[in-house]
């Protein structure tokens, strides 16, 4: 059987750092958003008398072993779930930028456990789920949520919030910036930010009124003098912020101030939900 399925990325309406955690990890407090910009994952799983997991896709900026988060997160279905042995092939076409602040990856992992969910007759439920997300990285309850969220702890804590439906447009350089490269470098900061923008949009949102005024990135204030490309993009679009630890920025606008040789995405939109089953077959 074939099961496909679109994976969205998210950008942060919100990202306040609001401390240093006892397990190393950063307690945040951010407003991650669902947009229309998706990766396709297609699986074909089959009965076989061994668990064969194989991974192929349409770009070399990733793995295709037990180094890619969604390898982990067959495995973690398969050990929860207690499936006997069946071969997994998927398929995935990437859309979405690597190392690029948009939780590409991560939606990836969210759909996967959702397609064997389904194949295997929604053997766990919702919080069994929730449980494997939270194992496997910090923003991927926010996937599987979908829509508007607000997420607390270091990203695993998360709430639905009011969606409102606003135009969004993409830029990145040729260039990747890691979680821990990004929380390394807001650490060094001598002065951090401290605006509490989070509450402000919430309201906003729960009002439907504009929340431009208030978007904002702890993150980019540690990395952004580090970058020329970074600041390139902010030079060109003033208004724009940085998604996750970048190196993407965004505006809620249908269009961009374009950089030269940078990769971007304009006429794209907020969306009310997560990742979406489009095909059996």
């Amino acid at each position: 059987m074939q099961i496909k399925i679109k994976t969205p990325a998210k950008i942060n309406l919100t990202l306040e750092i609001l401390g240093k955690r006892t397990d190393g990890f950063h307690e945040i407090k951010s407003i991650m958003q669902m947009i229309n910009l998706y990766d396709y994952l297609t699986f074909d799983i089959q009965e076989n008398t061994k668990t064969e997991i194989n991974l192929s896709g349409n770009t070399d900026k990733i793995p295709y072993n037990e180094k890619n988060i969604v390898f982990k997160a067959i495995q973690a279905f398969i050990k929860a779930a207690n499936i006997g042995p069946h071969k997994y092939n998927v398929y995935i076409e990437k859309n979405i930028p690597t190392e690029a602040g948009l939780a590409g990856g991560s939606s990836n992992a969210v759909g996967t456990l959702l397609v064997f969910n389904q194949y295997f007759n929604n053997i766990l439920n919702s919080d069994e789920l929730s449980k494997i997300c939270a194992t496997l990285g910090s923003d991927l309850n926010v996937i599987l949520m979908g829509g508007c969220v607000l997420a607390e702890g270091r990203g695993e804590l998360v709430k639905k919030l009011p969606f409102v439906e606003y135009p969004v447009s993409l830029i990145k350089p040729n260039l990747g910036i890691s979680a821990k490269e990004g929380y390394k470098k807001y650490s060094e900061l001598k002065i951090k930010p401290n605006k509490n923008y989070t509450e402000k949009v919430i309201e906003l949102l729960k009002l439907k009124k504009d929340i431009r005024k208030y978007i904002c990135n702890d993150l980019e204030e540690g990395v952004y003098n580090f970058y020329t490309e970074l600041q390139n993009i902010k030079h060109a679009n003033p208004n724009s912020i940085m998604t996750g630890s970048g190196s993407t920025y965004f505006v809620l606008e249908n269009k961009i101030n374009r950089v030269e040789d940078y990769w971007f995405a304009e006429n794209l939109k907020t969306i009310p939900n997560g990742c979406e089953i489009v095909n059996l077959y």
